[in-house]
C-alpha cells in the first residue's frame, strides 16, 4: 500500500519559471554547469551545483559548497523569486516532446515504502554518488531533484489528472531544447483526498530514475529519526520528493554501445564469431533495432542487421534482457569486456542524440558501435518485482524532469 502525501510546496514565481527550471544536475560536469549558470543566472543549476559559483581549486563536495546552496536558496525566497506555499497540495507536471505526452502527479513518498520495497528499485547505488545529494538534501533541509516513479495506470487519478488539465495551468513554458513543460495544482479537498485513497491501493511503485536521489533522501530521513528519537512518522523527513507517472505514458528510450577495438580481432573473425549467435544482414544506411531481439551493429562504415538465435535468448527477467544478451554473449565472451561499468573500452550513447552519433564516436575513438532495441516499461516492472537488478545502462528516459520547479523543506 503507497503512501503518496500532497505537500507544502517551494514553487518558482511564475514571472521567471522558463529562467529557474534546470536540467538535473547529474547532466552536466562542472566546467559546463559553470557555463550554464553564467548563461542564466537564476537556472536552479547554481543551487544544485554550487561549486560553480566558486574557483575551480575548491573542491566540488568542500562543505562551503553546500552552504553557498543553502545561501543562495534562502536568499531567492526573500527575494521573492521563490515562494512558500503554505497549503499541501498535490501537483500535476506534464511534459511534451515530439507531440507525446507525460503527465506525473508530483507529491512525497514514504522512505519507509523505500525500506520495506513497496518502491522497488532496479538498479545499484555507489555510496560516493550518494553521499554528495545526501549533503546537499541535509544542508538545504530540502530536496530539490524529483525522484522520477512509476506505476501502473489508475483510472481514478487519470480522470482527476485531465479533469484538472481542462484549468488554466499554473505554469506553461517551452525550454530551450524544445520540450513544453506544463503544471497543474490540485488544490480541491475532494480531488486530495481520492488520489491519496487510490495510491494507497497500489501494492507497487518503481524507481525510473534517480536511484541514487532517492537513496540519498532516505538516508538523511534515517538520520534524523536518530536526532529527533521521538518522530511520529508525520516529520517531513520522512518523505521524498517524486513526481509519479503512469506506465502507459512513459517511453525508455535506447541506450546504445559504442567498444574502442575488437580485442585482437579482425574485422572478419569478429563477424564469423557473431555469425554463431545472430543471424546477420549488411544494411546500405543507419539500422534502428525495430523489434526485440535485433541489434544494429556498425563496423568499418557499415551497418548489420543482427537477430539474435534462439540459442541465446532467455525467458529470464534480466538475461532475456537485450542489452544481457549483447553483454553475455558478445561483450565479455567476444570482446572481453567483462564489467561495463568499469571498462574504459566502452562507452555508452543515449537514443536523444540518433546513430549519426554512433557513425561519429567510430570515425573519432571508437571501432564499432552497437543499436539497441530500448527496454520497455514491463521489463523494467519485472526485473525489479523478481528483486534483481538490471545491467548496467538498460534504461534512458526522456524527457529529463526538471529541478527548482518544486522543492520539498524537511525541517522537522
Amino acid at each position: 500500500m503507497a503512501i503518496v502525501k500532497p505537500f507544502k510546496c517551494v514553487r518558482p514565481n511564475a514571472s521567471v519559471v522558463d529562467q529557474v527550471a534546470a536540467l538535473p544536475y547529474d547532466v552536466y560536469n562542472r566546467k559546463e554547469a559553470k557555463a550554464e549558470t553564467l548563461r542564466c543566472p537564476l537556472s536552479f543549476l547554481k543551487i544544485d551545483r554550487a561549486e560553480s559559483q566558486f574557483s575551480d581549486d575548491v573542491d566540488t563536495y568542500d562543505p562551503r559548497v553546500y552552504a553557498k546552496a543553502k545561501e543562495m536558496f534562502e536568499d531567492e525566497v526573500k527575494k521573492g523569486i521563490y515562494e512558500e506555499i503554505n497549503e499541501a497540495y498535490y501537483y500535476i507536471y506534464e511534459l511534451i516532446m515530439d507531440g507525446r505526452h507525460q503527465t506525473g502527479i508530483v507529491a512525497t513518498a514514504s522512505i519507509d515504502d523505500y525500506l520495506n520495497n513497496v518502491i522497488k528499485k532496479h538498479e545499484n547505488t555507489r555510496a560516493d554518488k550518494e553521499l554528495d545529494r545526501i549533503n546537499h538534501v541535509d544542508v538545504m533541509s530540502a530536496q530539490t531533484g524529483p525522484i522520477f516513479l512509476a506505476y501502473r495506470e489508475n483510472k481514478t487519478i487519470s480522470d482527476i489528472v485531465n479533469k484538472t488539465k481542462k484549468n488554466s495551468p499554473l505554469y506553461a513554458f517551452t525550454s530551450n531544447d524544445g520540450i513544453t513543460h506544463n503544471v497543474w495544482v490540485i488544490s480541491n479537498i475532494e480531488d486530495i483526498n481520492s488520489i491519496k485513497d487510490a495510491f494507497s491501493k497500489i501494492n507497487e511503485l518503481y524507481i525510473a530514475d534517480g536511484h541514487h536521489r532517492c537513496a540519498s533522501a532516505v538516508k538523511v530521513g534515517l538520520k534524523r529519526r536518530e536526532v529527533h528519537k521521538d518522530y511520529t512518522g508525520e516529520e517531513e523527513f520522512n518523505y521524498f520528493l517524486s513526481v509519479l507517472f503512469p506506465d502507459n505514458e512513459l517511453m525508455i528510450m535506447d541506450y546504445n554501445r559504442v567498444v574502442k577495438d575488437l580485442n585482437g580481432l579482425t574485422s572478419k573473425e569478429f563477424l564469423d564469431r557473431l555469425s554463431n549467435l545472430f543471424e546477420i544482414e549488411e544494411r546500405s544506411s543507419t539500422y534502428k533495432p525495430e523489434a526485440k531481439g535485433t541489434f544494429g551493429l556498425y563496423l568499418d562504415n557499415k551497418w548489420y542487421k543482427l537477430t539474435a538465435k534462439k540459442s541465446i535468448l532467455s525467458n529470464d527477467p534480466v538475461d532475456g534482457l537485450d542489452v544481457a544478451i549483447l553483454q553475455n554473449n558478445v561483450l565479455d565472451p567476444i570482446l572481453g569486456i567483462k564489467d561495463p561499468k568499469t571498462d574504459k573500452r566502452i562507452d555508452f550513447v543515449g537514443g536523444i542524440r540518433g546513430l549519426k552519433e554512433l557513425e561519429r564516436r567510430c570515425a573519432t575513438d571508437m571501432k564499432l558501435a552497437f543499436s539497441m532495441y530500448p527496454t520497455s516499461i514491463q521489463e523494467l516492472f519485472n526485473v525489479a518485482d523478481a528483486k534483481l537488478l538490471m545491467p548496467p545502462k538498460s534504461t534512458w528516459f526522456e524527457p529529463k524532469l526538471r529541478s527548482g520547479l518544486f522543492i520539498h523543506r524537511i525541517e522537522k
